[in-house]
Formats: structure tokens, sequence, C-alpha cells
């Protein structure tokens, strides 16, 4: 079974420029983040390897969202405690 407290080497990259964070999985930039915001992003992959790239990313990170999947359809749980769609490009406040 994946960890799921640490991010994979596998096809994954971490990248840093200045304040923002980029965790990049095969070629879509899954999850890149700063001190005051996340964002995510399937590359129209919304599969069980991607959402667990993301949470990787948020435990790794201490991002305090997580991804998961109900009735086959994604959801995000924010720091806030709210639960959305997950949706490619959405951005919500660390």
């Amino acid at each position: 079974m994946a960890r799921m407290d640490k991010l994979s080497t596998y096809c994954t990259t971490i990248s840093q420029a200045g304040d923002l964070t980029c965790i990049t999985y095969h070629r879509t930039q899954v999850v890149a983040f700063d001190r005051h915001n996340v964002s995510l992003r399937t590359g129209g992959w919304d599969s069980v390897t991607t959402r667990r790239k993301m949470n990787q990313a948020s435990t790794q990170f201490g991002l305090g969202y997580g991804v998961y999947r109900d009735k086959g359809e994604s959801y995000v749980r924010t720091p806030a405690g709210d639960v959305l769609p997950l949706s490619d490009g959405m951005h919500f406040a660390r």
C-alpha cells in the first residue's frame, strides 16, 4: 500500500520558485502552494493516483486539505472545513 504521509518519487517532482512550491506528476502540476493559497489540478486525470499525490502533498507539507471520492464524484475538504467538488485548477486558502 502506498504511503500517505510522504510523496513518492515515481514520476513526481517537487520544485520551488520563490514562495511557490509545485508538485508535478508526469506533466501535470497537481499541487501548487504558497503560504496563503493552494491550487489543485487534475489535468483531466481525476484518478486514484492523482488524488493520492494531492493527499500525500497535503500531509507532507502540512497543507490541511484532503481529497476523496464519494459515489463517483471527487471532493476536497479545505483547511477551513468546507467540502467542495474537485475541479481542475481550483484554488482555496491554506
